[in-house]
């Protein structure tokens, strides 16, 4: 663990230029973030807008993934910026937001994860510097800031013409391509495939921006395979996979070798 802190460690670990690993977790069980993280994923994103997770859930996710020495994010319902601030005072190491189509949008999100003078956040982070060690409140202060992520979603053709600009705006710290609404709007409507050739056409658009902007360029990826190829064009934070389909094809695998097919490694249980 670095010396300033567990939820400081994500923010780091990308400004270093490393690629982080999400284990993208829908389900709504805690334990099984905790468990991905443990297996070797850098770091946890607990969705409240898709997945099943609450606050509360949430908020747990964020501690047991912490047990395991890992930072976590999470990813909020549209425009519910008031649980930003509360994710992240309970050690949210950065918040992804869904459907930030303009600047607008990306001055409200940004006003509620950072402190003055970037943001109008309200001060109160009592389980974060638990997490952090107790650190001095001045030092948490200096460098919650930057340590905190604000990561705003691109998925609709307006956000996609004004990346530049949201990109732009003082306190969002990159980007996170959400691929399969983003096919929908650039098709109008006709098809839903996270691969699509529209989506993979907007792949250098994106990470192109976040260079630029000296920002980061991430995206769910719902496999390790999509995500080798986004990493490859320059996306620095990429699940790999989410929670289901690790689940599933471990169960096909385990199955497999229990029908003697082969397949899954002796010993992996506990």
């Amino acid at each position: 663990m670095n010396t300033t802190g567990l939820v400081t460690s994500l923010s780091e670990k990308l400004a270093a230029g490393d690629t982080v690993l999400l284990a993208w977790c829908c389900l709504g069980l805690p334990g099984l973030g905790e468990a991905m993280v443990r297996e070797g994923y850098d770091a946890a994103l607990f969705d409240m807008q898709h997945g099943s997770f609450d606050f509360a859930g949430a908020a747990r996710g964020i501690e047991l993934a912490a047990l395991a020495g890992k930072p976590s994010m999470v990813r909020i319902p549209v425009g519910d910026f008031a649980t930003a601030q509360r994710l992240l005072d309970n050690g949210a190491s950065g918040i992804v937001a869904p459907m930030i189509n303009s600047v607008a949008d990306a001055r409200a999100f940004a006003a509620n994860v950072k402190f003055p003078p970037l943001g109008e956040r309200s001060w109160g982070p009592s389980r974060t510097l638990q997490i952090e060690g107790r650190p001095n409140l001045m030092e948490f202060l200096a460098r919650a800031n930057k340590a905190q992520l604000a990561i705003a979603m691109i998925e609709t053709r307006e956000a996609l013409e004004a990346i530049d600009d949201i990109l732009a705006v003082p306190g969002i710290d990159g980007v996170l391509l959400g691929p399969a609404d983003l096919s929908i709007a650039l098709t109008d409507g006709a098809r839903v495939n996270a691969e699509d050739r529209v989506v993979d056409e907007s792949l250098d658009v994106i990470a192109d921006a976040a260079r630029r902007a000296g920002k980061i360029a991430s995206s769910f990826c719902g496999s390790g395979q999509r995500a080798r190829k986004l990493i490859d064009k320059g996306f620095r934070l990429v699940s790999a996979g989410l929670d289901i389909s690790v689940v599933r094809l471990g169960a096909r695998a385990e199955l497999a070798a229990a029908k003697g097919g082969g397949g899954a490694a002796s010993g992996t249980g506990y």
